[in-house]
């Protein structure tokens, strides 16, 4: 064989991989479909600004390992995501914290935010028989109707009534005034953008870019003694058991000659009217500043749009109800009896995860196989 691994997909899962393979001497070949590398942690630099393409990507773990592992290929930069919600007009802290119920209520102490949230729950008597009476129960009546309930419904396009109340298992409250998002004892953004990251994970690794391996399949399974599949894994094997379902996303981007748009990374839009679910102000990722600390003197934003996915769209984040967990669990007993293929990253197991977990799987996956490999 050629190589000893051919690597399907340049996102995080596969070049992690890819490097681990190609560290311990082993010969890698990397496809991909799109004509960039770095899947969907890929950042485009538009008038100095590091765009992230496929959406807001914060990394953020409290794997040291994974940090230590990660910082190999980037100097990160102390971003702390602290998105806010615009209602109609009226903005408020996320996740909700003291300044929001401060906002809403009025109250200055935790005991008062906790005793509106405590009445405002028992609205809901019994077990929550949807994600309308999940959220109520959880955080109450009124951050339920201007924080939730609109951006939930034009995220999944449907009813809070008519949702599963699994899809809600717990929501952040924080009684204190703190509005560091996730709360990890490291995050940041990779300074210059992911693209530099992954392009220095996959230096010296054969990369072909435009390259679909499904239409070739036979031709390229030939090249190399074991196939890395971090594809859709329902495609992989045709469909022939059904389609899995996802959501997808809509990206709608625009280049302002002004130095500020909405003065935060993140802006959520939280009510159902606005057609769009967030606005990304992507120079604030790396504080408004190009690579030699200048400030930026124009922005660029993009407007989020979820939407149902179709064959042919981006798929963006697994429909897990149980109707595509069972389905997905027939296509992994399919998986398991290849003893040729590893699937991997979001869509190869069809999970959503976030960031570091994704290094953290390549990283095992790479360890396990390439042990097995002496």
């Amino acid at each position: 064989m050629q190589y000893n691994y051919l690597i399907v997909g340049s996102g995080l899962f596969g070049a992690v991989f890819a490097q681990q393979a190609a560290q311990k001497g082993k010969r890698v070949l990397v496809l991909e479909r799109r004509n960039n590398i770095g899947g969907n942690i890929y950042t485009e630099n538009i008038a100095g600004i590091n765009v992230h393409k496929y959406g807001a990507h914060i990394f953020h773990t409290n794997d040291k390992a994974v940090w230590e592992y990660i910082n190999q290929f980037a100097d990160f930069n102390r971003f702390t995501n602290s998105p806010v919600a615009n209602y109609k007009g009226e903005i408020y802290s996320l996740p909700f914290n003291m300044y929001t119920f401060n906002k809403m209520w009025g109250v200055v102490t935790p005991q008062e935010a906790a005793d509106v949230i405590a009445k405002q729950r028992q609205e809901i008597k019994g077990e929550p028989r949807n994600l309308e009476e999940q959220a109520i129960s959880l955080v109450g009546r009124d951050i339920f109707e201007k924080l939730i309930k609109g951006y939930t419904e034009k995220q999944w396009g449907r009813d809070c009534s008519e949702l599963p109340a699994f899809i809600i298992r717990r929501l952040p409250v924080r009684y204190t005034y703190d509005n560091n998002y996730f709360n990890a004892l490291y995050q940041g953004i990779p300074i210059g953008g992911y693209t530099k990251l992954i392009e220095k994970m996959l230096d010296g690794i054969e990369v072909r870019l435009g390259v679909d391996y499904l239409q070739n399949k036979s031709e390229y399974d030939n090249l190399a003694d074991k196939i890395i599949y971090t594809g859709p894994i329902d495609e992989f094997f045709d469909y022939k058991l059904g389609t899995l379902e996802y959501r997808s996303v809509r990206f709608e981007n625009e280049q302002l000659d002004i130095p500020n748009f909405q003065g935060n990374a993140a802006v959520n839009y939280t009510d159902r009217e606005n057609p769009w679910t967030r606005i990304i102000e992507h120079k604030w990722f790396e504080f408004g500043k190009d690579e030699a600390g200048n400030d930026l003197p124009n922005t660029v934003i993009s407007r989020e749009y979820s939407s149902e996915w179709h064959p042919g769209d981006e798929p963006y984040y697994p429909v897990n109800d149980e109707k595509n967990s069972k389905l997905y669990a027939r296509y992994k007993q399919e998986a398991d009896k290849l003893g040729d293929v590893i699937f991997g990253g979001r869509l190869g197991t069809y999970s959503y995860y976030d960031m570091d977990v994704t290094v953290s799987k390549a990283l095992i996956a790479a360890e396990l196989e390439l042990q097995n490999d002496l």
